[in-house]
Order: structure tokens, then C-alpha cells, then sequence
């Protein structure tokens, strides 16, 4: 049986792979504005653990919330969900 964790999982885009072992991941989210309750779309960048350099620039993955790898570093890759399309 599976164990279940209540480590956060979010989605998102690497936007570059440049680290060596690492990936930089562009999620994006709707909050709602604290004047007007418009929703409005935001983004954050996350500093992944890739250790076998399984993404590239443009893929979809999920990741998941982990101890710190190192200064920036605190998220690890869990799956590589879609491949970006090769022009």
C-alpha cells in the first residue's frame, strides 16, 4: 500500500534547464485582486531537483515540495506529464 504524503504537489513549465542537476519551473495561479475580488493570474518560479536530467525546456511536469537541497533549491521533481513539442 501506498503511503501518503502531505508534502504540496504543483504543476508547471520549465522555463530552464541550464543547472546542472537542476530545473526552473514557471507555475502559474489565480488570486483573487484584495481591492476589487478581480481574479488575476500570477506566477512563481521554482528551483527543482532534476538528478537525472529528465526535463527540458518546455516540458509540463509535476513537482513536490522536499527537504532543502541546497540555498534555493527546495522542490524535487516527481514526473515529467507532457513533453514540449521539437520545432
Amino acid at each position: 500500500m501506498a503511503q501518503e504524503t502531505n508534502k504540496r504537489r504543483m504543476n508547471g513549465v520549465v522555463v530552464s534547464t541550464r543547472g546542472s542537476k537542476t530545473a526552473v519551473v514557471r507555475v502559474d495561479y489565480r488570486r483573487p485582486d484584495p481591492l476589487y475580488g478581480k481574479y488575476v493570474r500570477r506566477s512563481s518560479k521554482l528551483h527543482v531537483h532534476d538528478p537525472e536530467s529528465a526535463c527540458g525546456d518546455g516540458d509540463y511536469v509535476a513537482v513536490e515540495e522536499c527537504r532543502r537541497v541546497s540555498k534555493t533549491k527546495s522542490w524535487r521533481l516527481v514526473e515529467v506529464l507532457e513533453k514540449a513539442v521539437q520545432v
